[in-house]
């Protein structure tokens, strides 16, 4: 008979890093696992990891057992890494602050491809390629047109229908919408 399931939890964790205190500590306190059985596992575990953020999901049961399985590092984490950076831009779509190319994002993609929702490395790669927008870093080379990415999201708001305020029994409005897009009781 299967053990029944308590609880999922999803944390990332430097690899070889794990200990008794915050965030693994009150995560696994509070369902009665024995904190240090899964401190010491996992830190034999990723040893190899050392210094990489590694996403782990972990499975209590009834019983205060545990078990956990361990992912790849997140994209960004991967993306950083190969470009050298320590952070990404404040202002993605106005500041770019790195480029990255093809073939890294390809080495990038491969390591992921387990934990990506991708039929083939050239999904996966466009997945990761998004990624590194997202952070401010250019795919090789290519500039995205800022102002043509601001006047598209613009179209799309003003186009966006109008929802209506409820009515009340008597016909009247019961809210006003103000020019923030806010409500406020009448």
């Amino acid at each position: 008979m299967a053990k029944e399931i308590k609880a999922k939890l999803k944390l990332q964790i430097p690899g070889g890093g794990a200990t008794p205190a915050p965030p693994v500590g009150s995560a696994l306190g509070q369902y009665g696992v024995n904190i240090m059985d899964f401190v010491q596992a996992f830190n034999n575990d990723t040893s190899s990891r050392q210094g990489e953020i590694v996403p782990v999901e972990i499975t209590i049961y009834e019983d205060n057992s545990f078990s956990y399985t361990t992912k790849t590092a997140p994209a960004s984490y991967l993306i950083k890494k190969a470009v050298g950076l320590n952070s990404g831009s404040p202002e993605p779509h106005k500041e770019k602050v790195a480029n990255i190319t093809t073939p890294q994002l390809e080495t990038i993609a491969e390591a992921k491809m387990e934990d990506l929702n991708a039929n083939d490395l050239a999904a996966a790669v466009k997945i990761i390629a998004g990624t590194a927008r997202s952070m401010g870093i250019t795919v090789d080379g290519e500039e995205i047109d800022v102002a043509a990415s601001n006047e598209a999201a613009e179209n799309r708001v003003s186009e966006a229908p109008v929802s209506e305020a409820p009515v009340s029994e008597a016909g009247e409005s019961t809210d006003t919408v103000t020019s923030e897009g806010e409500t406020e009781e009448d």
